[in-house]
């Protein structure tokens, strides 16, 4: 086998192992994701798992990264070149109510679950849980910042308090859904986001039309 081969088949088979880290981690939590029970479900040796991680956290923290790409790929990257401000604002929150309602995760928002998992246990995981949601959070206060100087919220709008209440209306729709499954939620979910942004004809219309396939 060339060293070539070897290097494209290593990176391979840890794509394969991180896929289905995410696809656990998911549905049964990080926590419950183990060398063992990854090795299990690929039908490789936990010594196999273990080489390409080294530990249970370090494997954590590379599923935390990857189910990071899939939300950047599902949601941030479908806001990508809309106009700044409140365009682009919109297209966020479409985007995030998308993700949720074609369950891109099976277990419902990854980092919704993982921050309930480890929001009280320090650590690195949980650092890098909050760092992610964090840097969302900031860009959403970013574009609502940028549509208030721009006119098209109110310049008395409170950016913390209204990225506050979208997410709340995220965590909502996120447990309508895997909890009771509900299947009126994302539409709930849009009508709530539209009043919270202030503009709920323009707001709606771009939210109920311009969905994200």
């Amino acid at each position: 086998m060339s060293p070539r081969r070897s290097v494209a088949e290593s990176r391979q088979t840890r794509s394969d192992i991180l896929a289905s880290g995410v696809r656990l981690a998911s549905s049964e939590g990080l926590e419950g994701l183990t060398i063992g029970r990854l090795a299990t479900v690929l039908n490789m040796s936990k010594s196999g798992v273990l080489g390409h991680f080294g530990s249970k956290e370090d494997l954590q923290l590379a599923v935390v990264d990857a189910a990071a790409d899939i939300f950047t790929k599902e949601v941030a990257d479908k806001a990508r070149g809309v106009d700044p401000g409140l365009p682009k604002l919109l297209a966020m929150c479409r985007a995030w109510v998308s993700y949720l309602e074609r369950r891109v995760f099976p277990g419902g928002c990854f980092f919704t679950a993982a921050a309930s998992e480890f929001d009280d246990r320090p650590g690195r995981v949980r650092n890098a849980v909050a760092g992610l949601t964090t840097v969302w959070n900031r860009d959403l206060y970013r574009q609502t910042r940028t549509a208030m100087a721009a006119g098209d919220l109110p310049s008395d709008t409170d950016a913390d308090q209204l990225v506050f209440e979208v997410t709340g209306v995220v965590l909502a729709l996120n447990n309508a859904l895997q909890l009771h499954r509900d299947t009126t939620a994302p539409t709930r979910a849009r009508r709530a986001l539209s009043r919270l942004i202030g503009h709920p004809i323009t707001a709606l219309t771009l939210l109920l039309s311009l969905r994200v396939a």
